[in-house]
């Protein structure tokens, strides 16, 4: 009768070997690649600091905005309208700086007015009432004769605004900035400050010939804009303040030239656009 145990000898014997082998085998592995801590191998407070520990992120700077006000002066005249169609239809916020004289003189001036009053993203601002019948200098003699002039234009408009520019002239008197271009004009200039009024000057200006036609085009003003922008020439760092003339944008080039400057200040992402009322250092 053959003994059942006689085959679970080897059996027995096998598995011994095997696990023999197995252990054998770990602990060499073991010995080879100690230096290798796995998470499993640490301990648990490494395993916390470790948690602890936050990602670097990417951090993005963001680049402050230049902004640009553009102002145009001496109106209501027939260049007005153009400049009030185009600045519509680039939704682009401008100010007026109108003469009272101009207003009064005829039907369709007054009208213009009032369409500049009712537009949206515009402004009317004060430049006086008589444009100081362009003599300046006489003008400017007496200092209390501007400020009449410049009240007249404030009550016959009623403006309820103290802005003002000053015609022929670049005066700054802010809560930031005291500057006069012509000495002679100082004492004036202070009357109009004491009396109230808050004078705004410009930084660049698109200037016309005697034959009322533009100097530069479009590319060159942007040219000198950014000029004026990078070596920081601005009365306010960031700001500027451009200048131009409504009777300008009575000739068809011009208008298109104004109208193709807009639209490529506009494509630069680097610009935003004000009114006057919100420039630095106003309080109206």
């Amino acid at each position: 009768m053959d003994d059942p145990d006689a085959d679970a000898e080897p059996n027995v014997s096998t598995i011994f070997q095997t696990i023999f082998v197995i252990v054998a085998f770990s602990a060499c592995h073991y010995k080879e690649d100690k230096h290798v801590v796995t998470p499993l191998m640490m301990a648990p407070e490494k395993i916390k600091e470790q948690k602890k520990t936050p990602l670097k992120k990417e951090s993005r700077v963001l680049k402050k905005k230049k902004t640009i006000y553009l102002t145009f002066d001496d109106g209501p005249n027939r260049g007005t309208k153009n400049v009030l169609h185009i600045a519509g239809m680039e939704k682009m916020p401008v100010t007026f700086f109108l003469i009272g004289e101009q207003v009064y003189a005829s039907h369709w001036q007054a009208a213009l007015y009032d369409s500049i009053l009712h537009r949206s993203l515009t402004e009317i601002q004060n430049h006086s009432y008589t444009h100081a019948h362009h003599k300046y200098n006489e003008f400017y003699s007496s200092a209390s004769a501007v400020v009449q002039d410049f009240n007249r234009c404030a009550d016959s408009l009623k403006l309820l605004s103290n802005i003002i520019r000053t015609p022929g002239r670049n005066i700054w008197r802010t809560q930031n900035i005291s500057s006069t271009d012509i000495k002679e004009s100082s004492a004036a200039a202070d009357s109009l400050r004491t009396s109230g009024y808050a004078l705004i000057g410009w930084d660049a200006e698109w200037q016309y010939n005697n034959q009322m036609k533009l100097e530069k085009n479009c590319d060159e003003m942007m040219v000198q804009i950014d000029s004026i922008f990078a070596k920081d020439k601005t009365k306010t760092s960031g700001h500027l303040v451009l200048l131009a003339h409504d009777q300008v944008y009575t000739d068809v080039n011009d208008s298109a030239a104004l109208h193709d400057f807009i639209k490529k200040i506009k494509s630069r992402d680097e610009f935003d656009f004000e009114m006057i009322s919100n420039y630095p250092g106003l309080k109206n």
